[in-house]
C-alpha cells in the first residue's frame, strides 16, 4: 500500500474518535512511519522480532502536573509495516488501525497495558 493511502486510513481511524475524547488531544501529533528504530523498540520494550503496530512518546495526562506546560508534542507513532504484514485486507487494516489508533490514544490518557487489554485494545 502506498503511503498516503495508509496515512488515510490513519486519518479516518483518528476521525471516527468519540468526540469527548477528541476535546482532551492536545499538542499532539500523530505520525506515520515504516518500522520502529531501534530506539523506538527499546522504548516499547520490544524485540526485533516482534510486532509494533504503534507507540506513544510523551507524558500522560494522568501525570502531568500543573507546571507541565511549554512542552513539544507528545507523539503517536503507527507503523505501516506490521500492519501490512499482519493484515491483508483492506478492512482487516482498517480495523487494525482503529485499535492501534485507540491502543495509543489510551496510553496519551495514562490508560496502562492491562486496562487496554480489558477494553480488547491490547
Amino acid at each position: 500500500m502506498r503511503r498516503h493511502e495508509f496515512e488515510k486510513l490513519v486519518l479516518e481511524a483518528l476521525a471516527r474518535i468519540p468526540i469527548e475524547f477528541q476535546e482532551h488531544l492536545q499538542n499532539l501529533d500523530v505520525v506515520v512511519k515504516w518500522r520502529p528504530s531501534p530506539a523506538e523498540r527499546r522504548e516499547a520494550g520490544s524485540d526485533a522480532d516482534d510486532a509494533l503496530f504503534g507507540l506513544y512518546l510523551g507524558v500522560p495526562l494522568s501525570e502531568r502536573g500543573a507546571y507541565y506546560n511549554m512542552a513539544l508534542p507528545d507523539k503517536i507513532v503507527i507503523y505501516q509495516e506490521a500492519h501490512e504484514r499482519f493484515f491483508s485486507s483492506r478492512e482487516e487494516m482498517v480495523e487494525e488501525l482503529r485499535k492501534t489508533v485507540l491502543h495509543e490514544l489510551g496510553h496519551y490518557l495514562g490508560i496502562g497495558e492491562e486496562r487496554l487489554e480489558e477494553l480488547d485494545l491490547g
